[in-house]
């Protein structure tokens, strides 16, 4: 079973697949991208929202670990394009 969806995920693949999805990545969006690669290494979950957040409120501080936030770095959401980018597998949870 592949851990990731893009096996030999790079920078460069993430600003691919960015590009299909309208986003051109900035300092902010790699370090919510790095913070969800680092959790799904570690706990190799998919961090669910609200371990994200207390991951990155943790990091980054608590005015960016909110929903709006996100939202405005990914506008499709966590799970449906931040997880992409980062090269995450689909989740198999409901949404």
């Amino acid at each position: 079973m592949k851990k990731n969806m893009y096996p030999l995920w790079n920078e460069n693949i993430a600003k691919a697949i960015a590009k299909t999805e309208n986003i051109i990545l900035n300092k902010k969006h790699w370090e919510i991208i790095y913070l969800i690669r680092k959790c799904y290494d570690d706990f190799n979950i998919i961090p669910p929202s609200r371990m994200l957040f207390n991951i990155i409120k943790k990091k980054l501080g608590k005015k960016y670990s909110n929903n709006i936030y996100i939202l405005s770095l990914f506008p499709k959401g966590i799970a449906k394009q931040a997880n992409k980018i980062a090269g995450l597998p689909k989740s198999n949870i409901c949404l």
